[in-house]
């Protein structure tokens, strides 16, 4: 089995959006128009490059997962003017490789771009069935990380 994890491009878009659909359909998640959402998610991922970035997990030169690191830029400090952070969104690997070393390929190449880009901490809300994932990982189960919903 050959894995290869690369940041994916435009020209990957709709593969990425198929990824997601695929996500949402296991889930219960998605709608009934798994073309016109392919088109919204492309057109999506072409305007959020910037700050979105994308990664795509392949397994014997097939898609098998992607996973997303957004970029945001926190509020300067004195001490540290470039304060930059990242958060881990929408990893998912096919269920047919789960637990075959596949996902944990896709986050040390997230997490890999995270140190090159020097983020002060990367964060990622997680299922529960993930959490023990993320924690192998290094990620930390801290009590200052709060969350409010309307």
């Amino acid at each position: 089995m050959q894995v290869t994890v690369r940041r994916a491009t435009a020209e990957d878009a709709p593969t990425l959006a198929r990824l997601r659909w695929r996500f949402g359909a296991e889930r219960g998640r998605q709608g009934d128009d798994q073309a016109s959402f392919v088109d919204f998610f492309t057109a999506w991922t072409l305007d959020h490059l910037a700050t979105h970035l994308p990664f795509l997990v392949e397994v014997d030169g097939r898609p098998a997962g992607m996973a997303w690191l957004v970029l945001a830029d926190r509020v300067p400090s004195p001490r540290l003017p470039d304060r930059r952070t990242g958060d881990v969104q929408s990893v998912y690997v096919v269920p047919e490789l789960r637990d075959a070393g596949v996902g944990q390929a896709l986050l040390d190449a997230v997490l890999a771009e995270a140190r090159n880009r020097e983020l002060e901490f990367v964060t990622v809300h997680s299922s529960d069935r993930a959490v023990p994932f993320y924690l192998r990982r290094g990620f930390r189960d801290t009590p200052t990380w709060l969350e409010w919903r309307p």
